[in-house]
């Protein structure tokens, strides 16, 4: 089978985070809702992971769940854009070392040692 030529998004970003809703699945009569999530690929889409039990024969056994659902195309969005810096004040003066006693003779002449 050919592989489809990728089409461009009508979202961006942005709207993904501001307006996606988690989605809804049941499995085996279990309701759960799985939470939209930004996967470290940079797609965007909807991530569940968790564990249930499933009846086989009588017996219950446990299951682990993990589904991911991806927006097609969704890697290639546009990264945002890093926020203009803002400019940033000096960095706090290292404090002045304790002044050292001299060696010598003060003001009134008596010998410092």
């Amino acid at each position: 089978m050919a592989k489809s030529a990728k089409s461009s998004l009508a979202i961006t970003r942005e709207q993904f985070r501001n307006a996606a809703k988690s989605v809804t699945v049941v499995i085996n009569g279990k309701e759960f809702k799985v939470p939209k999530k930004e996967f470290s690929t940079g797609s965007l889409g909807w991530y569940l992971n968790e564990k249930m039990d499933v009846e086989i024969d009588g017996q219950e056994v446990k299951v682990q769940i993990g589904l991911n659902l991806t927006i097609v195309g969704s890697k290639e969005l546009p990264q945002d854009q890093p926020a203009a810096a803002a400019p940033s004040s000096p960095p706090p003066a290292a404090p002045s070392p304790a002044a050292a006693p001299s060696k010598g003779t003060d003001a009134t002449g008596q010998a410092d040692f």
